[in-house]
C-alpha cells in the first residue's frame, strides 16, 4: 500500500531582496519517506526545507502538514524538527542536558526524560555518554547527538539541512548507514538537503533535483541517475558524455557524423536533440569493431576503475572502465542501445531550468 501524502508544498513562492529563490514550488512529501532534496548553492533547497520548518514564510503559497495549514505555524508548534550543519550543541551543558533540552521545556517528568536520553543514546550508538561535554567528542559524534536531541521530541517529521557537511569522507560514509539505519527503525519521515551526489543516491527512497528555484525532476535513485530528464540533471548526478545529436528515425540517433542505434521513439525525424551517455556504458573496441574510431588521449586509474579520454570525431569522450587502455592507441567506440539516453532540446534558457516534472 501506497503511504499517504503528509507535506504538501503548494505553489510556493519566495523572494529575497527581489531575488526570486523559489517560483510556483509545487512539492509532495510521503509518510516514512526518506526524501532527498538535491541541487547546486543558491538552487533554493535550504530555503525549501526552512520554509517547511517554519524558520521562513513563503510569500505565496500554503505548507499542508497531515491535512492542516501550517503556513503560519512557528517551528516550535509544527511536528517536526530540524538538525543543522552547525551542530548547535550547548557547550556549557553535558549531553544529557543538550538532548532532555527540548523535554524540559515541554515540562515533562524526570523519569520520563531519562528514559528518553538513554534510547536516544543507544539509538545513536553512543550509550553512556551522557556526563560528557560536548567539546570532547569527534564531529560525528556530536552531529550524532543532534540527531538524538531531534529525535526524543518523536517528530513525525525529521528536516536535516547537509548534516554530513562538515565531517570527513570516512565518517560521512557512516553517518549515512547511520541514517538509514534510523529511519528504518523509527519509521519517520526525512526530509535531506545536500549538494553532493552520492549521498543523495546512497540514502533515499526519492530525490528531488533543483535548479535556480525549479524542480527539474523528481524520481526513485535508480531512474534519476538512469533516466535524466534534461541536461541539468544528467550532468548533475554523476559524470555524462552530452552530446548534440540529430534523431534520425524511431530509434536511431545520429550522433557526430554517425548513426548509433538507441531505443527512443516518437521524438520526430531530424529532429535536434541532446544524447547523454555515462561514461561506464561507454565500450572501447578494437578500431574496426566500432561505430566510431578515436584515440586515447589520457589515462588515470581511479581505485575501482580507469578513467580515459578518447577523442573521437571532434568530441573528447569520457570513459571508466576496468580494462586499461593505454594513451595514444585507437579504439572503436560502440554504446548499446539501451544506455543511449535522447531528450528534447530546450528551446530557452528558462525551459532548461524547468525542466520536465513527472510525477
Amino acid at each position: 500500500m501506497e503511504n499517504k501524502k503528509l507535506i504538501n508544498l503548494s505553489h510556493i513562492s519566495k523572494s529575497f531582496d527581489g531575488e526570486l529563490i523559489l517560483d510556483d514550488l509545487n512539492l509532495y512529501i510521503r509518510e516514512n519517506e526518506f526524501l532527498t532534496i538535491l541541487g547546486p548553492s543558491g538552487c533554493g533547497k535550504t530555503t525549501m526545507l526552512r520554509i517547511i520548518g517554519g524558520f521562513e514564510t513563503p510569500d505565496a503559497g500554503q505548507v499542508i502538514f497531515d491535512g492542516k495549514d501550517i503556513t503560519k505555524l512557528p517551528p516550535n508548534e509544527r511536528q517536526l524538527n530540524t538538525v543543522f550543519q552547525k551542530y548547535a550543541l550547548f557547550t556549557h551543558m553535558t549531553i544529557a542536558d543538550n538532548i532532555a533540552f527540548g523535554l524540559n521545556i515541554k515540562k515533562k517528568s524526570k523519569q520520563y526524560i531519562q528514559d528518553k536520553i538513554k534510547y536516544a543514546l543507544k539509538l545513536v550508538n553512543l550509550d553512556g555518554y551522557e556526563n560528557r561535554m560536548p567539546d570532547s567528542l569527534s564531529g560525528g559524534q556530536q552531529q550524532r547527538i543532534a540527531i538524538a536531541r531531534a529525535i526524543v521530541n518523536e517528530p513525525k517529521v525529521l528536516l536535516l539541512d547537509e548534516p554530513l557537511g562538515a565531517l570527513d569522507l570516512k565518517l560521512r560514509q557512516d553517518m549515512q548507514y547511520e541514517l538509514i539505519r534510523l529511519k528504518n527503525e523509527l519509521g519517520i519521515t526525512f526530509v535531506y538537503v545536500t549538494h553532493d551526489q552520492e549521498e543523495a543516491l546512497t540514502m533515499s527512497d526519492t530525490i528531488v533535483v533543483m535548479n535556480k528555484g525549479y524542480i527539474q525532476q523528481i524520481g526513485t535513485p535508480e531512474m534519476i541517475y538512469n533516466e535524466p530528464q534534461n541536461a541539468f540533471v544528467a550532468d548533475f548526478i554523476g559524470e555524462s558524455n552530452i552530446i548534440s545529436g540529430t534523431m534520425v528515425r524511431d530509434k536511431l540517433v545520429n550522433i557526430l557524423g554517425a548513426n548509433f542505434e538507441c531505443v527512443d521513439e516518437g521524438l520526430g525525424i531530424n529532429k535536434s536533440v541532446d544524447v547523454v551517455i555515462r561514461p561506464e556504458d561507454v565500450d572501447l573496441l578494437p578500431p574496426e569493431k566500432g561505430i566510431i574510431k578515436g584515440r586515447v588521449t589520457s589515462l588515470i586509474f581511479k581505485g575501482v576503475h580507469y578513467e580515459m579520454e578518447v577523442m573521437a570525431n571532434g568530441f573528447e569522450w569520457l570513459v571508466h572502465s576496468t580494462d586499461l587502455v593505454p594513451v595514444g592507441q585507437e579504439v572503436g567506440i560502440w554504446v548499446d542501445p539501451f544506455n543511449i539516453q535522447i531528450m528534447n532540446k530546450p528551446e530557452s534558457d528558462d525551459e532548461e531550468a524547468v525542466g520536465v516534472v513527472d510525477e
